[in-house]
């Protein structure tokens, strides 16, 4: 399995095990090794008989790594499977004619307590040999990390290639079944990666899109994971509108509301009506207030998983249908069914590929590294021209997104009022920074909204069609930014569609609507 680093850790990734490095293995004798409780190996832990063989005829070549016992035994938590071959080889010694040998180790009184750095030593061992099942690799990732203190943590962490925090997202990996741990590690998924498809395993066809997503950033020139990133945010944005549907379903359910069926079989006559089609006998409008009572009250959910009241018989229930003329459906009536269908889904795909931008936009601003001279040239020119969405954001004054981006916790109590200035940590060196973050949260709630107002047009529109000049200067500087960052951001389909007009521009010198 893959233990690549995440976009966001650009430093070394430390050695495994360093402290060995100033060790002398000693001679033990292989009988009082016993296998570690926090050895990360729980599955295929007998050797084989290649390696039985092995030890036989020349013994036990690299050391073991063992922690000392009360009772005077050790446990081996590197390098259980030749401290056994080592048992069998001395057991059959005599009978077989060859001799009996001690078995070189590397005594660690130091992880005496340590369980945790322990489990975490033992996976960095085993996830290097070949065989440890990818259960097993979850297993010993979650418990060793969620074990240690912080230091500890972050140290692992690095070496692990996976982000802080990802332990706590392992033991919900665990429950993937194996032939899909198999196919993701085949396909070079690493920990943070495997951890992230469980979270959204439950949407069709999961695995299938990250795996493609995945194999299109190892194509891209410097690799990273922009598409693995804006995948997984479309993802989540189905996965919460499956759960809102859920959500909505059982709320008509504890109701009584039956759901009406979306599609019918063939040669099935649909009987529902909506009640805005609907009126009493004698002419009376009916809404849901008016309907309840009758046992045709119905429903079926929209785009955006909100009731639409309906009665599932008019007829029967002595309702009168409204006089409408049903005009015949024409190709223009199909035109815009289509077209109700794209602003649903780039709707959908605007909103989702928020999180990965914002996600860019904390890393560059929380980085150690210098912010890059287009970001911080950037923020000054809107700082500077002040833009009418900027001054409209600074009157709300809103500090909620600049807070996230620099790692400010704010008061939770909304009637205890804080300044960022009191709160930000200001240097010269993090000037830049701060007020790219700033720029950034402006932005962020100006395409908040899939829905803008267009003023020259003076009219609504979509801006994953139609954003401003400032809007897409924004998501190109971006695109710039993560490209130059070994593409760790890469703007999603919708986004490109957005910025397609505007490639070329001089967009940033323009003024925003």
């Amino acid at each position: 399995m893959a233990t690549a680093t995440t976009a966001d850790q650009t430093a070394e990734p430390v050695p495994a095990d360093t402290d060995e490095e100033n060790l002398t293995a000693v001679l033990l004798d292989p009988d009082t090794i016993e296998r570690d409780e926090f050895n990360a190996r729980e599955h295929d832990t007998e050797p084989d008989a290649d390696l039985v063989n092995s030890v036989k005829a020349v013994g036990v070549q690299d050391p073991v790594s063992v922690r000392p016992r009360p009772d005077g035994t050790y446990g081996a938590f590197k390098g259980w499977r030749r401290s056994q071959a080592a048992q069998i080889a001395n057991a059959t010694a005599e009978a077989e004619g060859h001799p009996k040998r001690q078995i070189k180790a590397y005594v660690r009184a130091d992880l005496v307590g340590r369980d945790a750095w322990t489990q975490f030593l033992s996976l960095i061992e085993n996830h290097q040999r070949q065989g440890m099942s990818p259960k097993d690799t979850l297993k010993a990732a979650e418990l060793s990390l969620i074990g240690m203190d912080e230091v500890e943590q972050k140290k692992a962490a690095r070496a692990l290639g996976v982000r802080r925090g990802t332990g706590r997202r392992l033991g919900r990996a665990q429950q993937l079944d194996d032939a899909t741990l198999r196919r993701a590690s085949a396909g070079g998924m690493d920990l943070e990666q495997i951890a992230q498809l469980a979270e959204v395993e439950d949407v069709p066809r999961a695995q299938d899109r990250l795996l493609k997503a995945l194999a299109r950033d190892e194509a891209q020139e410097g690799g990273g994971r922009g598409h693995w990133d804006q995948e997984l945010a479309l993802l989540k944005a189905e996965q919460d509108d499956r759960t809102a549907r859920k959500e909505a379903v059982a709320a008509l359910e504890k109701a009584d509301i039956p759901l009406l069926p979306t599609h019918l079989a063939y040669g099935e006559k649909d009987t529902a009506h909506p009640l805005s089609e609907l009126t009493t006998p004698l002419g009376r409008p009916l809404d849901e207030d008016n309907h309840k009572g009758c046992p045709g009250h119905s429903a079926r959910l929209d785009d955006e998983n909100q009731p639409l009241w309906y009665c599932a018989d008019p007829a029967e229930y002595g309702h009168k249908v409204r006089p409408k003329p049903k005009p015949p459906k024409t190709a223009e009536d199909e035109e815009k069914a289509a077209e109700r269908a794209r602003t649903t889904a780039c709707n959908r795909a605007w909103k989702a590929a928020a999180g990965p931008r914002k996600e860019f936009v904390t890393r560059l601003v929380r980085g150690i590294k210098a912010l890059p001279e287009d970001a911080w040239r950037f923020a000054l020119g809107v700082l500077l021209d002040l833009p009418h969405f900027y001054g409209k954001w600074a009157q709300r004054q809103e500090s909620e997104d600049v807070a996230v981006f620099l790692g400010v916790k704010l008061p939770e109590s909304p009637f205890e009022r804080a300044r960022l200035s009191d709160l930000v940590t200001l240097s010269k060196a993090r000037t830049a920074h701060v007020l790219f973050a700033h720029v950034a949260a402006a932005f962020e709630r100006d395409m908040r909204e899939p829905k803008g107002w267009n003023d020259a047009r003076m009219q609504v529109r979509f801006l994953w069609e139609d954003p401003t000049s400032q809007q897409a200067a924004y998501l190109l500087l971006l695109e710039k930014l993560g490209q130059d960052d070994k593409g760790s951001y890469r703007l999603s389909e919708v986004e490109e569609q957005a910025v397609a007009p505007h490639r070329g521009d001089d967009a940033d010198g323009e003024s925003a609507n």
